[in-house]
């Protein structure tokens, strides 16, 4: 009951918002280049989702390695739907990169639409690399970041796999930072039949960025391995300190 009334006012409140978000986006449009004020408002939707329940929530912890002024490629591991919503309290204007699927589904579609969201068709790997690439350098240059799932698609069992090259070729093309970023939890926020797990916590943890200057100097390949690696060792300090030691 408790997460039926739960959803009634995350749905009412972000339909709210939504309708918000297009008369900003109208509004806007002309001089709002990276969309922030659009993706302010889903800011504020994704507060909702997290700040209401009275024992969940989540931890940003590493924020200080940001530089509000500067685009990064941030790439993350992927564990559920809810990854998108949990990293907006990163303080960045970024554009996901999503599958075709996700731009069909009501109201979800139009909001990636409205943020100027890089959405691909996964049938067509090389031409969904190339778009990937196309949209993001035109992003970057319009100083927004680009949040890519290197792993290229969503964990079945919550552990980080291997990454593919997409985010590290952009990062070098264009000429900034990589951001690392690890989340756990949001594999364990949502349970069977929708009900939601009010003990659980994500925890988003910002690691320190790989500098320009590195990504130019060293190999791709070397990079992404040693951001992979990185990345593993840190969700596994975030679930050792959690008491976790598998997948719930």
């Amino acid at each position: 009951m408790l997460s039926i009334l739960y959803y009634i006012i995350v749905f009412s409140v972000a339909i709210v918002l939504y309708m918000l978000s297009w008369v900003a986006f109208f509004i806007c449009y002309p001089f709002d280049k990276r969309r922030v004020v659009v993706h302010t408002i889903s800011k504020w939707i994704t507060c909702v989702f997290f700040e209401l329940p009275p024992v969940f929530g989540r931890d940003t912890i590493g924020v200080e390695h940001v530089d509000k002024n500067q685009p990064y490629v941030i790439v993350l591991n992927h564990n559920s739907m809810v990854d998108i919503m949990s990293i907006y309290h990163i303080p960045l204007i970024f554009k996901w990169v999503s599958k075709r699927e996700v731009y069909k589904i009501p109201l979800i579609g139009r909001l990636l639409f409205m943020h100027g969201d890089i959405v691909i068709n996964r049938s067509n790997p090389k031409e969904a690399m190339q778009f990937v690439h196309d949209q993001g350098m035109k992003w970057l240059k319009r100083g927004a970041s680009v949040s890519i799932f290197p792993e290229g698609t969503r964990s079945k069992d919550g552990e980080i796999h291997g990454f593919k090259a997409g985010a590290f070729i952009l990062a070098k093309d264009a000429g900034v930072p990589i951001l690392p970023v690890v989340i756990d939890g949001t594999d364990r926020i949502i349970r069977k039949g929708w009900l939601m797990n009010w003990r659980t916590r994500v925890t988003i943890k910002v690691l320190p960025p790989v500098s320009a200057e590195e990504v130019q100097e060293r190999s791709i390949k070397e990079v992404m391995n040693e951001v992979h690696d990185k990345m593993v060792e840190t969700l596994a300090e975030i679930r050792s300190e959690k008491g976790i030691t598998k997948k719930e």
